[in-house]
């Protein structure tokens, strides 16, 4: 083998290395970051962090380095449309979640989601379309959601195991279909980038440890911070086949800058009660040395002595 072949095969080998690892732990440590954000300031927070392209970034990046920016760009522009679904799974998984126990409503949500999902493929529409389709969607689903939240969810313990099945969920899913994507194509493949992995992860895990109420708070973080996403998609779809793989530094910032001005208000900390202050000290009344009327004054001390 010449030097130039030997030094392509590695870069082959050294991109499906890099593919690899982001398959294994990119997602599964961005979803766990967000899972410890969540427990410091509400799982509103947790949902709106696992709302941005923790997931789907990933596999589109490793489309684009396994098919190439073509690939890559199509696959952006069908994921704006799997937004627009994953808005849809928020909302019905948080009217199904207070009915059904969670083994169902994933069940019932994962195959709405599919369906939707594959149907959406169908419709061939450019990124701007797609942009403006899952804005209004998530905006809709955002305000019908809203009204069924029920107070703040209760605060819970969680055990050992829980961060580690959280990753270890979100690694299987992100393998399973960023292995499929060479058979699907692009157009399922961003379709089904939005797939709620991390969402259905940090949904089911609230509403078994904390019941429907955080369950549904942490949907109505991720509605709020699918904008973000859109926005990261709508940037790789337009300059992934100009700027090559800067495309998704690009497309990142946007989408946290974005993240940034929709951010859900954070709980502030308990402040420390003012010191009261000291009640002044009142002055004694000066004593009356002045003899009563009728009395003798009292003989100086010199007198006393005297005598």
């Amino acid at each position: 083998m010449s030097g130039g072949g030997a030094w392509a095969a590695g870069m082959i080998h050294t991109v499906m290395g890099a593919a690899l690892l982001l398959k294994l732990f990119l997602a599964p440590a961005l979803v766990v970051g967000s899972t410890l954000a969540g427990r410091r300031w509400g799982p509103a927070l947790t949902g709106t962090l696992v709302a941005l392209p923790i997931v789907a970034g990933p596999i589109l990046l490793i489309s684009y380095l396994d098919h190439g920016p073509g690939f890559a760009a199509d696959a952006a522009s069908a994921s704006l449309r799997g937004i627009a679904v994953l808005g849809g799974f928020a909302l019905l998984y948080a009217v199904v979640c207070v009915r059904l126990p969670w083994p169902l409503t994933l069940a019932v949500t994962w195959t709405a989601c599919l369906a939707a999902g594959y149907l959406s493929a169908l419709v061939h529409v450019g990124p701007v379309v797609g942009l403006v389709l899952a804005l209004a969607t998530n905006t809709a689903c955002w305000y019908a959601l809203g009204r069924l939240r029920t107070g703040h969810p209760p605060k819970v313990r969680p055990a050992w195991w829980d961060l580690p099945s959280r990753a270890l969920a979100t690694g299987v899913l992100v393998v399973a279909l960023t292995t499929a994507a060479a058979a699907l194509g692009p157009e399922l493949t961003g379709v089904l980038a939005p797939f709620p992995i991390a969402t259905s992860v940090v949904a089911t895990f609230a509403l078994v440890q904390a019941g429907p109420a955080a369950a549904i708070t942490t949907l109505h973080g991720v509605l709020r911070g699918l904008p973000g996403f859109a926005v990261f998609c709508f940037v790789v779809a337009l300059t992934a086949g100009h700027v090559g793989v800067w495309a998704y530094a690009l497309a990142s910032t946007a989408a946290l800058v974005t993240a940034y001005a929709l951010r859900p208000a954070l709980p502030q900390p308990a402040a420390f009660p003012k010191p009261t202050a000291l009640p002044k000290p009142t002055a004694l009344p000066e004593p009356d040395l002045a003899p009563e009327p009728g009395t003798a004054p009292a003989h100086p001390a010199s007198e006393l002595i005297g005598k």
